[in-house]
């Protein structure tokens, strides 16, 4: 009888067309057997010649699909139990610890939007269509292993033609979990304002009321869109009114690059994130007359998010535009149609996911709705992703990690125990860790909401029960009042295992280390707008020096003062006379200046306050900074959503560096270091005061403060003899502070290591805080010291 081995797959293999592939190479090469999901992957019992079983070993890796991510494969004998043939079995049951993954929602493939468009199709305009590589994962998946069984399709049993194309080997579909048809799949269709059905075609009377300047939530696969006409200017006031979204900038979506190449620069790499299964949105410089065209798309910035469309529905709105043309040839020509494509989150709350809630929580804000009944297990907002182009070479960069990232493991390069970390207040999102993996959850938001601690807790049981892991220890904030911090401490004591508090700035450098797997001390720039310190101060421009889990600050920003506290961080104007004041200036200069900027505010309460030194605590913050040079420069009085004024200084000085090349800062003899290894901004700042050209003084900033901050960690990695430097923090996500500080070191020789898997805002703090914590309980100390202010 011919010899057998047992083979064990891990990794990414699920979900993503596995034992179909399996089987056709088994197959091809005459062997025997089974192949099987299991709760640690794939597993493989394989009959045949030593020489055919050796054969498939080699080919298995370059066989796989192409969306699997193979982690490991070990093979052992077994007996052979006489096969006649290879076949894909049911799932194992779960009798060993998971160790399976599930892969993320993947935008509509090339195979099955041929079918969306074909009439002869029996899935014609059907938009709920996917095959295996392609359409839901995470989104509708309940538990692994992963099976119809287990995913929010369940209820619907495939038709006999379904059911054929499930069963045939040769077909894509081939154990494609999501499949479904206008015959056995969940149903869609059209409501008006008040919830009653219409009768017309869904996708045609959905594009009917876009076009006639109309607002329609369309369901997609992690939650709803609300959707008008992006060139239609009194629409988009409306939807920001009805949104109570004054001026943060939307999303849009256009069929093709060629289309967005009217409304933005598209690179070739930008186009290749575009167009990648992920469906991203992505921030791509804009064309010069883009704010005239698209008026309350994305005020006062120079960068536009776009993207292509990832679902069935996005699509079909994009035929019905186009006049459903014959064919696949439109999808690769310019269209004119441009859609805002916004989170359906009013109020900043979590995105809608449920049609019931749809038409609660969307009830005066959408004209229409266009729902489906597949049901959403759970939300998943879009990602969004920076985009740098450079002379040699193009990077991205998260801004916000979710659909079609989530929840693809990052390796770790070391193993420890299985560990939870809830993460940050503001753009939260959590992170477990197993084994060599870890699991960075999709963007939850601010915890300023009930709302939004429902859906921490509820992504959390998510999280936890469709990985199988209950955690060895839980990490938190720093921060004893977050309710994030809150919540681990409560299922620490229901699970008795011990929860880990972690500094805030200590857990953005070790998000890095986590990721490129750095065991080496580290010197890093932790920058970003406000996190609870060590010596309990506001922290934000820190100079770090990391080893596993002990952390050193060396230095910080020269702080700055917050008249009125939180009060400071909303309106920038306060920033200025702060600044001023702390400079020296008499109140009469302060006033002269508060004239000359925003002449409709009071300066004399802010001065008094000052110098009674009340309610004015310090900050090292570099967002602050931020906020003190906008001010300074006349450019924003008040965030109308946070980082509004350091966004709109970024574009007034990348447009100015466009246009005019890079502008000559102070000299940095007057950036000075003082003791402590404090670095002083104020000349810098200073220099801003009496700058009548907005533009040319953002320039000159970026440029000062990227030089300073490059000046200032040199010198600190010469003095401590390191030379593995990392950045990370919220500041890093402005994409020209990140060009020139990379520049400036590079002209050191040096390379800088920041954020690529994960955001480097606090959307990625939660694997640091699951890095330092596993080392800690690992038996490695954990410290976060240095001189307070």
């Amino acid at each position: 009888m011919p010899s057998a081995e047992r083979i064990l797959i891990t990794g990414l293999v699920q979900g993503v067309g596995f034992r179909p592939a399996v089987w056709r190479l088994a197959t091809d090469l005459q062997l025997y057997g089974w192949v099987r999901n299991t709760a640690a992957g794939v597993e493989i019992h394989l009959e045949g010649e030593d020489a055919q079983r050796a054969e498939f070993l080699a080919r298995l890796p370059a066989f796989a699909p192409r969306l699997a991510r193979i982690e490991q494969i070990t093979h052992a004998s077994t007996p052979a139990t006489g096969c006649g043939d290879f076949s894909i079995h049911a799932n194992a049951p779960s009798t060993s610890a998971l160790s399976a993954q599930i892969g993320p929602d993947l935008g509509v493939c090339p195979e099955c939007l041929a079918e969306l468009f074909d009439p002869a199709s029996r899935r014609y305009r059907y938009p709920l269509l996917a095959c295996t590589q392609c359409g839901p994962r995470y989104t509708v998946t309940r538990h692994l292993p992963y099976c119809r069984a287990s995913t929010s399709l369940a209820p619907y049993p495939l038709c006999p033609p379904c059911a054929a194309e499930y069963a045939q080997p040769a077909d894509r579909r081939f154990h494609a979990e999501a499949t479904a048809c206008p015959t056995c799949g969940p149903a869609h269709r059209l409501l008006d304002a008040d919830g009653k059905p219409l009768s017309e075609d869904p996708a045609a009377g959905a594009w009917q009321r876009i076009q006639a300047g109309g607002i329609v939530a369309v369901k997609g696969l992690g939650g709803f869109h609300l959707v008008c006409d992006a060139t239609n200017a009194a629409t988009v006031a409306r939807l920001r009114a009805r949104k109570n979204r004054d001026a943060k900038p939307f999303a849009v979506m256009a069929a093709n690059c060629l289309s967005l190449a009217a409304w933005v620069h598209v690179s070739e790499p930008a186009a290749r994130l575009l167009q990648s299964e992920a469906r991203p949105i992505v921030l791509l410089s804009a064309r010069v007359d883009m704010a005239i065209a698209l008026p309350g798309i994305a005020p006062d910035l120079d960068r536009l998010g776009v993207m292509l469309p990832a679902t069935p529905m996005q699509w079909l709105l994009l035929y019905e535009a186009a006049g459903c043309p014959m064919g696949m040839a439109w999808t690769q020509k310019a269209q004119s149609t441009l859609l805002v494509m916004t989170s359906a989150n009013p109020g900043g709350e979590p995105l809608v996911r449920d049609n019931d809630e749809a038409l609660a929580r969307l009830a005066g804000i959408a004209d229409a709705y266009w729902l489906h009944d597949r049901d959403i297990v759970v939300r998943c907002d879009d990602s969004v992703q920076g985009s740098e182009v450079r002379e040699q070479a193009s990077t991205s960069f998260f801004i916000r990690r979710a659909r079609g990232y989530t929840p693809l493991a990052i390796p770790l390069a070391d193993d420890g125990v299985p560990a939870l970390a809830l993460g940050a207040y503001l753009k939260n999102a959590i992170c477990l860790a197993r084994g060599r993996a870890a699991f960075l959850s999709q963007h939850i938001g601010s915890l300023d909401n009930a709302a939004s601690m429902d859906f921490l807790e509820e992504t959390v049981a998510h999280l936890l029960a469709t990985l199988k892991i209950t955690p060895a220890v839980i990490a938190h904030d720093l921060h004893p009042d977050l309710p994030s911090t809150r919540l681990a401490l409560k299922m620490a004591a229901r699970l008795g295992v011990p929860a880990l508090g972690i500094a805030h700035h200590h857990a953005h450098l070790a998000a890095v280390c986590a990721e490129y797997g750095i065991d080496t001390p580290v010197l890093g720039l932790a920058l970003d707008g406000v996190g609870l310190g060590t010596d309990g101060g506001l922290w934000g421009g820190e100079l770090l020096r990391l080893e596993a889990a002990e952390c050193e600050r060396l230095g910080h920003l020269a702080p700055l003062k917050l008249p009125g506290g939180d009060a400071a961080a909303r309106e920038p104007w306060r920033m200025g006379i702060a600044f001023l004041h702390g400079s020296g200036a008499v109140p009469a200069v302060i006033e002269n200046w508060l004239h000359s900027r925003f002449p409709d505010r009071q300066a004399a309460p802010l001065i008094a306050m000052l110098d009674k030194n009340l309610h004015c605590p310090p900050t090292t913050s570099l967002g602050r900074v931020f906020d003190t040079a906008a001010a300074l420069l006349g450019i924003c009085a008040r965030n109308r959503y946070e980082a509004e004024a350091a966004m709109r200084l970024e574009s007034l000085a990348a447009g100015y560096i466009r246009q005019h090349g890079e502008i000559t800062a102070p000299p940095l003899s007057a950036i000075r270091t003082l003791q402590n290894g404090v670095l002083d901004l104020s000349p810098l700042l200073a220099s801003l005061v009496a700058e009548s050209n907005a533009a040319q003084g953002a320039a000159r900033f970026h440029t000062g403060l990227a030089k300073a901050l490059a000046n200032w960690l040199a010198a600190t990695a010469k003095s401590e003899g390191i030379t593995t430097l990392t950045a990370s923090g919220g500041c890093l996500q402005n994409a020209l502070l990140l060009r020139l500080l990379t520049e400036r070191l590079a002209a050191f020789d040096l390379k800088l290591l920041t954020p690529q898997a994960a955001p480097a805002g606090d959307g990625g703090l939660a694997l640091g805080q699951v890095w330092v914590a596993r080392k800690m309980l690992a038996g490695q100390s954990h410290e976060c010291r240095g001189n307070a202010l």
